[in-house]
């Protein structure tokens, strides 16, 4: 198998986490959400890390952090949204795994992120918020090796996607236990 990992991307609500955990499951690979390490390391969250350091200062440890996870391999990577802002960022996940983006409409995005407090670059009215970075950001996951819009599959559809097209099938999965 030629994956090494498989590093998912995509604005906030698109199903990153969702879906990383299922692939990880179903491959029998390590799950890491950057965001869940990053907070541990850091040993505050995404939020207070924001309001004590800013936003450019995290951007640094979220590279380190993310930099750090790609050494790795065998894993699915759950990557922050705004982790494609740094072209350095964009390199590493593509010189250390099979990038995947997930999409979804902003209707949906607001409907899964609406009861979500734990997203600083969403404070104000979140619709405004989602569309605003939602334009913003419409070419930043353009690098992808390959992009799924999540907005109308289940995560079983996904994860079968991502498989097919990452080349890993249950029958190479079993050949290897």
């Amino acid at each position: 198998m030629t994956t090494s990992n498989i590093v998912l991307v995509g604005f906030m609500g698109t199903g990153k986490s969702t879906v990383g955990q299922k692939l990880a499951e179903r491959l029998s690979w390590t799950f890491q959400d950057s965001d869940a390490f990053l907070e541990s390391q850091q040993q505050m969250s995404i939020p207070e890390l924001f309001r004590k350091h800013g936003e450019v200062h995290f951007r640094v440890l979220e590279s380190e952090a993310l930099a750090h996870i790609l050494r790795g391999t065998g894993q699915i990577v759950a990557t922050g949204g705004g982790a494609v802002l740094a072209e350095s960022n964009r390199a590493c996940m593509l010189q250390n795994g099979f990038v995947v983006a997930l999409k979804a409409s902003p209707e949906v995005i607001i409907q899964r992120v609406s009861s979500d407090t734990n997203r600083p670059l969403l404070q104000g009215n979140l619709e405004d918020r989602v569309h605003t970075l939602l334009e913003q950001r419409k070419a930043a996951y353009d690098f992808a090796t390959m992009s799924i819009d999540t907005t109308e599959l289940t995560t079983e559809q996904i994860v079968n996607l991502i498989m097919t097209q990452a080349g890993l099938s249950q029958k190479d999965l079993s050949l290897e236990d």
